[in-house]
């Protein structure tokens, strides 16, 4: 399994434990995959409130009780 031992925040852990990517999560959310790769390896960043809820919305086909604080400390 490749990217073992790379920085994750809580939203790339998310989508690794439900065998998503990046790419997948970029195409249903309709958020640039470069700004993703960032969400999801970085813990400090906070993406802005648009792109958190773009990200938000395509988590919840996936866990209809996800929250933003589930993923970025508010």
């Amino acid at each position: 399994m490749w990217g073992l031992g790379k920085p994750q925040s809580k939203l790339g852990k998310f989508i690794s434990k439900h065998g998503y990517t990046i790419q997948d999560l970029s195409e249903a959310s309709k958020v640039n995959r470069n700004t993703l790769g960032k969400v999801c390896s970085d813990k400090n960043y906070i993406p802005s409130q648009k792109t958190m809820q773009k990200i938000l919305k395509a988590i919840r086909k996936l866990d209809p009780n996800a929250k933003m604080s589930d993923f970025w400390d508010m």
